[in-house]
């Protein structure tokens, strides 16, 4: 059988895949239980593409039923204000998700707010104790962004047993959790950063290739073997408008699949946020 090349995992048209499926379950907790699910989310101070991207994650959320309030403090919100918010938050039955919208305006806070909000409501899955489930190998809500990596591998059918998957950025966010689920589904993992010696050769390894670094362009296509599935996470904004850490047009030569940005893990990530916050509240209303 012929291998594809530069075949598009589109974000876009898997995202409406998950939202009609998240959309019926939604309905049938609704019919069976008399629960809608419901999303509450912090935004802090007025950033504009914070609010934006609240904004874009609401309207998923009227798409496919789950209620959503968005609760919004002022820039110089205490640490004590912030966190007796996502108490009340944890203790309100009607709420089963619980999304902070980063970055916030003092980075300090983040850490202790995060830790705040209970693991069964960790919609974004970036509390300590929703990433040591996950490292642990616990049932868990998962972040969004490699869950949705995960998401498009899956749904492109490709099996990751025994392949050698390359990630290229160490974040708590994306890197270090993708590589965690890679490794759950039997992939050998290399994880690289800043400061890996010749990333050519190690991408270059690559059967399957997530990039998460924040380097506009950074991966070129000459470094790839053919046939690599191509995972682009990154969102950089530049003068010749936003591109991905990988050269698409090159890689595209010699991918199997490749994801555009944007377009590619992008829309699948709120997609997930979504299917997030009704398992959320399956798991409260059936347990």
């Amino acid at each position: 059988m012929a291998i594809p090349v530069g075949q598009i995992l589109d974000g876009k048209e898997n995202g409406r895949e998950i939202y009609a499926e998240v959309r019926r379950e939604v309905d049938l907790l609704l019919r069976e239980r008399g629960v809608q699910p419901q999303l509450a989310a912090i935004l802090v101070g007025d950033d504009a593409a914070s609010r934006l991207y609240v904004e874009s994650k609401q309207r998923a959320c009227r798409e496919v039923g789950i209620s959503s309030a968005v609760y919004q403090l002022g820039n110089t919100v205490s640490e004590d204000e912030l966190i007796h918010l996502i108490y009340q938050l944890n203790r309100d039955p009607q709420v089963h998700g619980i999304l902070l919208q980063l970055p916030l305006p003092e980075r300090a806070l983040e850490d202790a707010a995060l830790a705040e909000i209970a693991p069964d409501k960790d919609v974004d899955g970036l509390s300590p104790l929703s990433q040591g489930y996950l490292f642990s190998g616990r049932p868990g809500l998962r972040p969004c962004a490699p869950l949705a990596v995960m998401e498009l591998i899956a749904r492109a059918g490709i099996s990751l047993t025994g392949k050698r998957a390359v990630v290229v950025g160490a974040s708590a966010l994306v890197g270090k959790p993708v590589a965690l689920m890679l490794l759950e589904h039997n992939a050998t993992v290399v994880l690289c950063h800043e400061f890996t010696v010749d990333l050519a050769t190690e991408v270059g390894g690559a059967d399957v290739l997530v990039c998460a670094v924040g380097k506009p362009e950074l991966i070129r296509g000459e470094w790839l073997q053919p046939g690599v599935v191509v995972i682009d996470v990154g969102t950089n904004r530049t003068p010749c408008g936003v591109r991905g850490d990988v050269h698409f047009e090159s890689a595209r030569e010699r991918a199997s699949y490749i994801t555009p940005v944007p377009g590619g893990v992008g829309p699948m990530t709120i997609a997930m946020l979504t299917r997030n916050t009704l398992r959320a509240a399956q798991r409260l209303v059936y347990r």
